[in-house]
């Protein structure tokens, strides 16, 4: 399987961090992303810690964002949906393949909810495509938890969706998703299916509170 340097624009986040250190972990090479450098160098230098013992680890560095994405073939969008079109739109992703797992999510006193986005004919992702008409945009890893990205097992439990309009750009994510699970990633289709993967998420954290786990997402079926 290919091995990718990553560039995590979030990557100083919960989410951006977990997933950078699962890519790492399993010999990918990672570079997190922020607007200041010394932040993400810090996040790097804790996550560079976990893999020290790990054999065949990839390498983790900490960067400014745009020296993050030039450095890498692979940029994982990992931030919060407030500003997400804004800084999107600041980054310089021209030819290169673009992972969202952003999820526009709200809170309320009844828990979590999907936000409506072009009145519900669009989402963080095709947001992006369409800010980045150069790049290459899919979605994956909306529905893994932050908490088990940085856990101890080697693998997590559970299947990532990957849903875009670029075949090519769908293998990249399905090889990553292999360092999370211990398997390929699953096709999900096409990018407007962010529509339904992105406030999905909402449903595992009511899950998540109700059962007191971090739940995830199994497909049956498909013989593994």
């Amino acid at each position: 399987m290919s091995q990718y340097t990553v560039a995590v624009i979030g990557g100083t986040g919960p989410q951006g961090k977990g997933l950078g250190y699962r890519f790492a972990r399993h010999g990918h090479d990672i570079v997190l992303g922020s607007r200041a450098a010394e932040k993400a160098e810090a996040v790097a230098i804790e996550v560079a810690d976990r893999l020290s013992e790990v054999e065949g680890a990839g390498t983790a560095r900490g960067a400014n964002n745009a020296d993050a994405i030039a450095a890498a073939d692979v940029v994982l969008l990992a931030v919060p949906y407030d500003g997400h079109d804004e800084l999107v739109a600041s980054l310089p992703l021209a030819g290169k393949t673009v992972i969202s797992c952003v999820n526009p999510l709200a809170f309320d006193k009844r828990g979590a909810h999907g936000r409506i986005i072009n009145g519900g004919e669009g989402s963080a992702a095709e947001s992006a495509q369409k800010l980045q008409p150069d790049a290459s945009v899919v979605g994956a890893f909306h529905n893994v938890a932050a908490p088990a990205l940085w856990g101890e097992d080697d693998f997590l439990d559970e299947d990532v969706i990957v849903i875009g309009d670029s075949v090519d750009g769908k293998q990249v994510a399905i090889d990553l998703a292999a360092a999370v699970t211990g398997r390929p990633g699953i096709d999900g289709g096409k990018l407007r299916l962010a529509r339904v993967l992105e406030p999905f998420t909402a449903v595992l954290i009511s899950i998540n509170r109700k059962y007191k786990t971090h739940s995830g997402i199994r497909v049956t079926g498909l013989g593994h």
